[in-house]
């Protein structure tokens, strides 16, 4: 058994949504400026009595359901998240003692943006190493506590949620995550930043643009190329969701014209490390892809950081 695939995906998000609109009334915008300049319409904010572990239970909880798995099934979790209060437990800890998952190791990487398929990069890697046979990978992020509500240019970005995989060993010949790609860009590290007492979300909205839409077509097409495939071969594209300016551009970049984008960024916002797993969960719900199509997930961001890999979908 030295190969994995994802075998289940769920998602959460909060109840309360906050439009455009509402936002409005908050700071100085409007829902013409927000769609025009990051295309979001709506974002969901949790609310003080649900912190990042709940809402990364709640998907995980639904992937483990979905693959017909008891708790005791697993023997990993990885959580990506830059947005957990307390160092210790983490929250992959938490998240297990709310599942009821007993004994596994549990791991959070804090990769902002790219997070989540860095985790799901560690956890392909250690199940064919044979350091775990079912892993739980969960992308969650409360980006609304770290959001400065006065600053219009960065808190009409900010959503909340959380996604998640299972990932199990499998037959080489039955393996459905590719090769990595994975790095980052030191010189821009203060890009995008989440730092401070109270931590702050902060970036550079105009480099972290130029960068995605100038650097980021090539390394999707290298990542393309780890799996063994052109970008025309894609079923569908997931990539971080930040921003539809960022997203359909690189789609039509990259020449992957029969692919499905996903485009959750205008319900749901920027939920940093869950955008991924969140955006990838809804599109298998509600049928536009189906078992054994092949979607190349990209995320980037914060540090600046970037991870991309092809799977089939479950």
């Amino acid at each position: 058994m030295n190969g994995s695939r994802i075998t289940a995906v769920g998602h959460h998000q909060p109840a309360r949504v906050l439009t455009n609109g509402e936002l409005s009334t908050l700071v100085d915008t409007s829902d013409e400026w927000i769609t025009s300049r990051v295309g979001i319409r709506t974002r969901h904010l949790a609310g003080p009595g649900e912190p990042v572990d709940e809402l990364g239970a709640h998907a995980a909880a639904k992937a483990l359901a979905t693959a017909g798995l008891a708790p005791a099934d697993i023997d990993l979790i990885l959580v990506a998240t830059s947005t957990a209060i307390d160092r210790s437990p983490n929250t992959a800890a938490r998240i297990a003692a709310r599942l009821g998952v007993p004994g596994a190791a549990t791991l959070d990487l804090n990769v902002v943006c790219a997070g989540f398929t860095h985790a799901l990069a560690t956890a392909d890697h250690t199940v064919r190493a044979g350091g775990a046979r079912r892993a739980l990978v969960v992308g969650a992020d409360k980006m609304s506590e770290v959001a400065d509500w006065t600053d219009r240019s960065s808190c009409i970005l900010m959503g909340d949620g959380a996604g998640a995989v299972v990932v199990e060993a499998c037959a080489e010949d039955e393996a459905g995550i590719s090769p990595v790609l994975w790095g980052s860009v030191p010189e821009m590290s203060d890009a995008v930043r989440i730092e401070g007492s109270p931590p702050r979300f902060r970036q550079h909205g105009q480099s972290v643009y130029r960068w995605a839409t100038t650097r980021l077509p090539p390394l999707a097409r290298e990542a393309c190329a780890r799996a063994g495939l052109a970008p025309a071969d894609l079923d569908a594209i997931v990539l971080h969701q930040a921003n539809l300016r960022i997203i359909e551009p690189l789609a039509e970049r990259l020449g992957a014209h029969r692919a499905v984008i996903a485009r959750d960024v205008v319900d749901s916002g920027n939920t940093s490390a869950a955008s991924i797993p969140l955006a990838l969960s809804k599109l298998i719900e509600r049928g536009e892809v189906v078992s054994g199509d092949r979607a190349l997930l990209f995320g980037f961001g914060g540090n600046l950081s970037y991870a991309g890999q092809v799977v089939r979908c479950p």
